[in-house]
This record gives structure tokens, sequence and C-alpha cells, in this order.
């Protein structure tokens, strides 16, 4: 918005810029809550019941964001070198009427004639967003199962398939809605037994992994899509918590007394 103004007073259009005297709130910052491994396991074992199951996959090891995922096609992976190129975002469809309000029908997403107000899909907001990854070994085999799966699905919708090139789409080839695959997310939380999250929270967990396994930040801000060291600042109370955990589940593992008190110390 000051931006813009400042164009607008430099045009003389106006000749102050009201916004420079505004102060901007402060976010709070964003609660981190990751997933734990095993109940990773349990979400990845809950999603291998249902179709797109590849989907949950991508989103809790690499941390790609929802739209990412969504927006994601074939053209944009490559099985053989273990690779995906993140590129575009699936955007929330939004509808105009077709039928010039004589359907009836309050919403333009319910009208039977309705048409599109916007793409399927834009480019990533930030150069940081447009970002190679690479998969994992067992991921490289969910999705080549996930690519055999939806050819039979194309072959059986026959002319009723929408070719669109995306990799998870509905059983007629058409692409994910974000609010469809945000209630199948909280379905398969609910399969899985394991405490409710928001979806951004698998993003969470792939980050925190990472930093865990001891990847260097630079590193991690690439694979995630941050443009700001900023950003991983708020998950060292997660990671240090983590370590510390781990610390002393060694700790009680080696330098435990034994029950009976007769057995050495490892020092001995």
């Amino acid at each position: 918005m000051r931006a813009a103004l400042n164009e607008a007073k430099r045009r003389k259009h106006i000749t102050e810029n009201p916004a420079s005297l505004a102060r901007a709130p402060q976010p709070d910052d964003e609660e981190v809550e990751p997933y734990g491994v095993e109940e990773i396991q349990q979400i990845l074992t809950a999603a291998n019941e249902k179709r797109n199951a590849a989907r949950w996959a991508i989103a809790l090891a690499l941390g790609l964001r929802q739209g990412e995922v969504l927006g994601l096609k074939w053209s944009d992976v490559d099985l053989d070198a273990g690779t995906l190129i993140v590129g575009r975002s699936r955007l929330r469809p939004k509808w105009n009427h077709g039928c010039d309000d004589t359907c009836g029908r309050k919403h333009p997403g319910y009208c039977p004639s309705r048409v599109p107000r916007r793409p399927e899909t834009s480019k990533t907001k930030s150069r940081a967003g447009r970002r190679g990854v690479g998969l994992p070994d067992a991921l490289v085999g969910l999705l080549k199962h996930h690519r055999e799966a939806q050819a039979k699905e194309r072959a059986a919708a026959c002319e009723m398939w929408t070719e669109g090139d995306y990799v998870f789409t509905s059983p007629t080839g058409r692409p994910l809605n974000p609010s469809t695959d945000y209630h199948h997310w909280k379905a398969l939380l609910d399969r899985a037994g394991v405490p409710e999250r928001r979806l951004h929270d698998a993003r969470h967990t792939a980050a925190t992994v990472l930093l865990l396994l001891g990847v260097p930040e630079r590193t991690v801000m690439s694979v995630m899509g941050w443009a700001s060291t900023a950003i991983a600042a708020r998950y060292q109370h997660v990671v240090a918590a983590a370590r510390r955990d781990v610390a002393v589940r060694i700790g009680d593992l080696i330098w435990k007394p034994n029950e009976g008190g007769g057995g050495e110390s490892p020092a001995a």
C-alpha cells in the first residue's frame, strides 16, 4: 500500500502518503506443532488405505504447501532422477454465474453454467518458492505406484476424464479443490488416531525433521522455499526440546543403574 501511494504521490495525484503515518501491526509468531515420527508413520499407514496416498507423503516428507502439492504436474516430476520442481500453486476456485443469474442459485459455485473467475493455478509468489526438491527413494516408489493407479482411473473414466497432467486429481482427472483436500486431511487424522492439527502443520513437521537431522539451515530454507532466516528461527525451540528428549533417553539407556543394583556402571 505504501509503495502504491508513493507512486501516486510521484505522479502528483496526492500530496502526501497517508500510509507513511500508519504503524503496521506486529503479528504473533506462528505456533509450531509438528508431529512425531511415530505419528507420521501412523498417518502414512492410514493414507495407504485411500487413493492419492502419495499426496500426504509429499506434504510430510518434503514440506510442500497445500497449493504447491495440488498444483504439481507430471511434467514437474522426474522419477528417474528422483526430483521435482515446485513452480506453481493451485488456487481456490472462484466462480461467476454463467446464466445471467437465472438459475436461482445464490452462490455462483452452484450455478449449472458456472464460469471460472480466475485460472486454476498461479506461479509461486517468491523466487524462493520456485525450487527443485530431491525425492527419497521410498517416495519415488509411492509416486510410481500412484502414476499406475491414475492410469487405471483414466482408462475407467474414458471420455469423462479431463486431461490436465496434474499429479493429484479427482477420479475423473480434475485438479483437487483445496477445500475438499482439507476435509480429506481431517478425515485422515481421524483414521490414523493422531491429535488433530492444521494441514499447514504437516509442513512444520517436515521442517522440524530436516533440522533435527542436522541439515544445514540454508539447505532447509531451499527445500522449504523460505526467503528469510527468521522463519527457521521459529523452529529452534521445538528442535532444541526434541534434541534434549533424545539426550535424556540415551542417558537413561546407558547410565541408568540396573534395577537389581548389582550391575556395574558403564565407567567400570
